[in-house]
């Protein structure tokens, strides 16, 4: 099966959650299919695996409404986008699109790194659902990374399509903790200050646990910082590492005492899984996606309460509650392996091929009555 898979939404400078699930689903895919890659940046292929390329223009071009006329000339055999806006007027081949999460409908600020223009069409856009559900009828099959935003999908009827799940993954750990092993009283944070992420509950938290930091990982702006610092002990309990590299990650993964993470909404909790992958416990707000990416293995709390938070990192110090926990997220995370999405995706490709040709055949017979009685 060919299958030409949209890789230009992976970032160039570093990996974020929809461009490590492209990049890792191309990687996993091409053991076993012919896969070619869209890029628009050859910076692009640095964090992109060793599969033919083909560069054409960028997702946020004008020109996005007429990129099927170029795709068609490849003549794949399917064609899969991670995103759910890829250009699609006169296409002549199956398409899986992907909506990863409703989160923008209930907080609709938008991604800083786009431009202005996009960030004003996507408050316009997620002011109501009828534009997504143009979108994604325009494809074969609607691929979801969670049974949770696929139920969502469902409730708010947003296509007609048949919807499957293509579920993320963790990067496979290289390193495992030891259950037995020392720890440091570091709490962990991975992800952006987003307001719907609640952080300034889990600064709160930590102000009630003497003795322990607070590592804020990811980037974060001058003014979002600010807010955060003026918070109770954040400049005596809080980190603020403003981005590391993969490597670091792991390393204070493999030596904390737990991920906290008390997001209200979220498409999948990547940073949970890939905490899980390394032995280190979580503690995550009590929300359905978490709890379906989580299972039993993670402390559910009240995002609002930081006193919730707090007794529930202070449960992990109670005799053998840490090593059951560090067991129990390994064995949770091993549930999810790139391995098993590609061949997700790839019966979703199967499946939108045969749907591609189901409406094909409908539409050229009904043409073909058209043509043999012009009053039908």
């Amino acid at each position: 099966m060919r299958i030409l898979f949209d890789a230009r939404f992976t970032r160039t400078d570093h990996h974020d959650g929809i461009s490590r699930y492209g990049a890792s689903l191309i990687a996993a895919l091409a053991r076993t299919d012919d896969v070619v890659m869209l890029i628009s940046d050859p910076r692009q292929l640095a964090l992109l695996p060793d599969v033919p390329f083909v560069r054409i223009t960028s997702p946020l071009s004008p020109a996005e409404l007429f990129v099927a006329r170029r795709i068609n000339r490849l003549k794949p055999d399917v064609v899969v986008c991670p995103m759910q806006t890829m250009g699609s007027w006169g296409r002549r081949y199956p398409l899986v699109l992907t909506l990863h999460d409703l989160i923008y409908y209930e907080n609709p600020t938008p991604p800083s790194f786009l431009p202005l223009p996009v960030r004003l069409l996507w408050r316009l856009y997620h002011l109501a659902y009828w534009p997504q559900r143009l979108l994604l009828n325009r494809a074969d099959v609607v691929a979801t990374i969670s049974a949770t935003t696929a139920g969502l999908i469902a409730r708010h009827r947003l296509t007609r399509r048949p919807v499957l799940l293509v579920g993320n993954a963790p990067q496979p750990a290289e390193r495992r903790r030891d259950p037995d092993a020392p720890r440091s009283a570091s709490l962990l944070y991975m992800g952006s200050f987003m307001p719907y992420k609640n952080v300034e509950t889990l600064v709160r938290a930590v102000a009630l646990l003497p003795g322990h930091t607070l590592h804020l990982l990811s980037r974060i702006t001058p003014a979002r910082r600010a807010e955060l610092t003026a918070l109770p002990a954040a400049e005596e309990r809080v980190r603020f590492h403003d981005g590391v590299s993969d490597a670091e990650y792991e390393d204070l993964l493999l030596d904390a005492t737990a991920l906290v993470t008390l997001s209200r909404a979220e498409g999948y909790g990547l940073p949970i899984i890939e905490a899980m992958a390394t032995g280190t416990p979580v503690v995550a707000s009590d929300i359905p996606i978490f709890r379906e990416v989580g299972g039993t293995a993670a402390l559910y709390v009240d995002p609002d309460d930081p006193h919730a938070v707090a007794a529930a990192v202070r449960s992990l110090d109670e005799p053998g509650c840490w090593a059951e926990a560090s067991r129990a997220g390994v064995a949770q995370a091993a549930t999810y392996t790139w391995t098993a999405s590609a061949e997700q995706l790839r019966q979703a490709c199967r499946r939108a091929i045969d749907e591609y040709g189901r409406r094909r055949f409908v539409r050229l017979t009904a043409e073909s009555v058209g043509r043999r009685d012009p009053s039908a």
